[in-house]
């Protein structure tokens, strides 16, 4: 008797926790590029960089932007290119610098990337109409299909340079 309970306690645990995994959020949709952005200098990140929460600048070396930008031979901007914004950083513990790739994750093209809603600062995709937190949500799906497929942003890491700025990689 107690065995046979202690096999039903088991096996329910196991079962909800393989049913738990079904809850995580895919955030590796759109394709794994190569990015780097030398934003490693104080001039450089008071020009391209962001300063205020909500503050956010699109790099995309196919489009020139932002312009004037000096791309050179070793600046890749990723798939879709990449969105920099001041938000919510988990591992920071404050607003950090956080980047994602601009592609929209359900539509998966260089072509169709988000734009920010300058209301609530949600990174909108302007074909499926899928809504994404990117200033407290680290890219999560808000609404749309995005949200019944569980997609989320691409993260990239960004990290604090020695010249006073910070540098943008896929590494």
């Amino acid at each position: 008797m107690i065995r046979n309970n202690l096999i039903r306690l088991v096996t329910l645990l196991l079962a909800l926790v393989i049913l738990g995994g079904c809850d995580r959020i895919n955030n590796k949709e759109v394709p794994a590029y190569t990015v780097r952005i030398n934003l490693g200098t104080y001039a450089l990140w008071n020009t391209y960089g962001v300063a205020g929460v909500g503050d956010y600048k699109i790099f995309n070396r196919g489009l020139g932007l932002p312009a004037n930008f000096p791309y050179n031979a070793n600046t890749f901007t990723g798939y879709g290119g990449v969105l920099l914004m001041m938000a919510l950083n988990m591992n920071e513990g404050g607003y950090a610098p956080t980047a994602y790739d601009a592609a929209c994750p359900v539509e998966n093209s260089p072509n169709i990337t988000v734009g920010i809603d300058a209301e609530n600062f949600d990174a909108v995709c302007p074909k499926c109409g899928s809504r994404f937190d990117v200033l407290m949500g680290a890219g999560g799906p808000k609404s749309g299909v995005a949200l019944t497929s569980r997609l989320g942003m691409r993260l990239y890491v960004v990290r604090q340079a020695t010249g006073g700025g910070y540098i943008i990689t896929s590494y």
